[in-house]
């Protein structure tokens, strides 16, 4: 047996701390990993400006449902190119971090839209003759 086998390396850290933090396989991003990130979100931040600007559908609930879509894409993108987050860093609990977020996004959007729709379908429409007659 070598007399090396059972010593830990420590690359010239001055406070004896290995640079991978105690096993957690969380990688940092290189500049190329960023900068696709960064692309990826003006990408998906420019898509739904322009289907807004440019009324590119007559339908404005489908271009709400293409601009949520999109939202919740670069919340991925956010999620994995700035925070480093996938499968396999921190035992799988950014996985669960993941899927707990996907879950309350879909909530708080659909349930934004349900109040939203109902409020508008039970409002009382109002002419301009009723708004004058009213206390």
């Amino acid at each position: 047996m070598s007399s090396n086998t059972n010593h830990t390396h420590h690359s010239g850290d001055a406070h004896g701390h290995d640079h991978h933090h105690g096993g957690h396989e969380a990688s940092h991003g290189t500049y190329k990993s960023y900068m696709t990130g960064f692309i990826l979100s003006v990408i998906l931040t420019a898509i739904p400006f322009w289907l807004v600007m440019g009324k590119v559908f007559s339908d404005p609930a489908i271009t709400g449902a293409i601009v949520m879509i999109l939202g919740a894409i670069q919340i991925v993108v956010h999620m994995i190119y700035f925070l480093h987050m996938n499968t396999r860093s921190e035992g799988g609990w950014n996985m669960m971090a993941l899927i707990f977020t996907i879950v309350l996004v879909i909530i708080a959007l659909s349930g934004s839209l349900w109040v939203m729709h109902h409020l508008n379908a039970n409002m009382m429409p109002m002419s301009p003759d009723m708004m004058r007659n009213m206390p």
